[in-house]
């Protein structure tokens, strides 16, 4: 029972220092990316318009809810970083985009596909992008082909890793 205890304070330890970092940079200084977005002209719009990084971390979030991706982009970059330290096997995290009424069927076929195929169907049509499973201290990048967006249709990005549906879900929005 003591080590049950001890396991359970050394997890709560972890995930509260987890929090911590995550939120130091909003109470200091901007991260390097914050401010080369924020510089003048120094990128054009086209570029920053047409990107966008996302941070999940061993707390089984996304640092954003939605991605807004202007219709002026014909492609669209979209980096996944795992900001925690857990390994791929243990708390692995993907970004997949799909259309709102797919999400569930995605990602319980997803499950059944197993971690060697990263939680993906293998061939499946109603994924509009995805990146791989990756683990803590790792990226993945993803170029996403606007064009397969339709208008009229609500699009979301989600985590297929089981379990983590629940709450690594967001929108995904087309907008002027």
């Amino acid at each position: 029972m003591k080590i049950y205890l001890a396991l359970i304070s050394a997890a709560a330890l972890t995930l509260s220092a987890c929090s911590q970092e995550s939120a130091a940079p909003t109470a200091s200084a901007p991260a390097a990316p914050v401010a080369s977005d924020a510089a003048p002209a120094a990128a054009s719009s086209a570029d920053t318009a047409c990107q966008t990084v996302i941070e999940a971390g061993d707390d089984m979030k996304y640092n954003k809810t939605e991605i807004n991706i202007s219709k002026s982009c014909k492609e669209y970059t979209i980096t996944l970083k795992h900001m925690g330290t857990m390994p791929k096997a243990a708390m692995g995290h993907d970004l997949v985009i799909a259309k709102s009424e797919d999400v569930d069927g995605v990602a319980k076929d997803g499950a059944t596909a197993g971690a060697e195929n990263d939680f993906i169907k293998a061939g499946d049509e109603r994924i509009i992008a995805n990146t791989k499973l990756i683990g803590g201290g790792e990226e993945a990048t993803i170029k996403v082909d606007t064009g397969k967006f339709s208008a009229g249709n609500k699009y979301e990005f989600f985590c297929t890793f089981p379990g983590h549906l629940a709450m690594m879900r967001g929108t995904v929005n087309l907008v002027d």
